[in-house]
């Protein structure tokens, strides 16, 4: 049994087919895909609200887009990249605190060099950096003011929260994860690629590829140990099976009763464990007018208004343009409980600093607050504050409980956070169920 039809749990329940032994995946929403969800807008365009990118690094995951056939193409980078400074100026290059910046995140990528991925409580000064914030250490390293802004906005893109908010050590042992600071953040690593059918369309042919075994709209509402297995409450009825593989994220945990409760450590680790906050707005034009000025549509807005960064999400074949907003961390909770009006004339006022009048004139438009998702309660993935992998990494991270198994992108080694991540962690999860299994013979 599999709780969850995201990307870890479907990848869990691909490779436990596999193996030949019988599965159910429930799922509490009414789609697959968890964090990657499109969807077709009024204007035909099909728009990712959530994950959209992969990168030629991401190789199993890019294996199963390649299994169903699902096509990618290469992400707008074409054109000048636009910068807004803290104080409103517009600019076609970079402006100051770009040196200082470089140089603190070459120091990360050092840092990073030394993470355990596999045991990260073994690292070179794992208690040390776990103790601290991003930003205590930043402002340690630099007192260049522009410099830190950029690392926040750093932040605030990669891990959805504010510097203040994040150990230190899960910042390095997500750099590590991905293979250092430039394959995170830069254009060409983690967001070289979009997917022609849209961020789900790998989940979606999973999903169809194991006719009976994904149960959509059935939420699960307790698990249960049993004598010999564990069972799943939903509003359905029961689910009875030996063994079980939880993928939701650990802040979500709190939506499932757990019968007997779940370890201090799993209990603890869910507690420093928060989700991100992000919301993705996307608005349609007849045409991406922008690159015909030469500008790729691509902008970073270190203002205090609620848009961070900008992109050129536009269908492969350009019949329309699309420029997507990104508002993340402190940006997004003032403008998320804002009145409609006030939401959409903040977002299209930061476009129009970005391309120009016609920004402010979408044929149509489209808002994802992932913290107002009902089962995902934030996005884009799980972040761990100060002390807690110190207090329960090693315990709570992904160990298993009983016949409980974890999985889910915050549970990886590789790609944490990523789409990458999901599905390592399902076949890592799935796996384990199959020792398991062949072990109890």
């Amino acid at each position: 049994m599999i709780v969850g039809a995201g990307y870890a749990g479907l990848a869990a329940a691909a490779r436990l087919v596999a193996a030949g032994l019988g599965v159910v995946v429930l799922e509490a929403a009414d789609r697959v895909g968890g964090r990657a969800f499109s969807e077709d807008l009024p204007s035909g365009v099909r728009v990712d609200h959530g994950a959209q990118w992969t990168g030629s690094s991401q190789q199993r995951f890019r294996e199963l887009a390649a299994r169903f056939d699902v096509a990618t193409f290469p992400a707008w980078r074409t054109g000048a990249h636009v910068e807004i400074g803290h104080d409103g100026t517009r600019t076609d290059h970079s402006g100051p605190g770009v040196a200082e910046y470089r140089r603190v995140t070459s120091q990360l990528d050092e840092l990073a060099s030394t993470v355990d991925l596999e045991q990260p409580w073994r690292s070179p000064d794992f208690a040390e950096f776990d103790a601290q914030s991003a930003e205590e250490f930043f402002a340690a390293q630099t007192h260049d003011e522009d410099a830190q802004r950029r690392l926040a906005l750093a932040v605030q893109a990669v891990w959805c929260c504010e510097p203040r908010e994040i150990s230190f050590f899960h910042v390095l042992f997500c750099l590590a994860s991905a293979g250092g600071f430039e394959r995170l953040t830069e254009n060409g690593f983690a967001q070289e690629s979009r997917f022609s059918g849209g961020g789900d369309a790998v989940a979606v042919a999973l999903a169809e590829s194991m006719p009976g075994v994904v149960r959509l709209g059935e939420p699960v509402l307790t698990v249960r140990h049993t004598s010999d297995g564990v069972e799943a409450i939903t509003a359905n009825g029961v689910v009875r099976a030996r063994r079980a593989i939880v993928t939701v994220p650990p802040a979500a945990l709190e939506r499932i009763a757990f019968d007997p409760v779940l370890p201090p450590a799993r209990r603890g680790w869910a507690g420093y464990a928060p989700m991100g906050r992000i919301a993705k707005v996307h608005a349609v034009y007849e045409e991406p007018f922008w690159r015909k000025k030469d500008r790729s549509g691509s902008a970073t807005l270190l203002s205090r208004g609620p848009v961070g960064l900008v992109f050129d999400n536009s269908p492969e074949d350009g019949s329309h343009g699309v420029l997507v907003a990104f508002l993340h961390g402190d940006r997004v909770d003032g403008w998320a409980t804002a009145p409609d009006s006030v939401r959409r004339t903040e977002v299209l006022a930061a476009l129009n600093e970005v391309a120009g009048p016609r920004a402010r004139m979408p044929v149509d438009y489209a808002e994802m607050a992932w913290s107002e998702d009902g089962w995902t309660i934030g996005g884009a993935a799980c972040f761990v504050t100060p002390g807690g992998w110190t207090e329960h990494g090693e315990l709570g991270w992904r160990a298993p409980t009983g016949v409980l198994h974890w999985a889910g992108t915050e549970t990886s080694s590789v790609w944490n956070g990523f789409l990458e991540g999901a599905v390592v962690s399902g076949e890592r999860a799935a796996d384990e169920v199959v020792i398991a299994f062949k072990n109890a013979e």
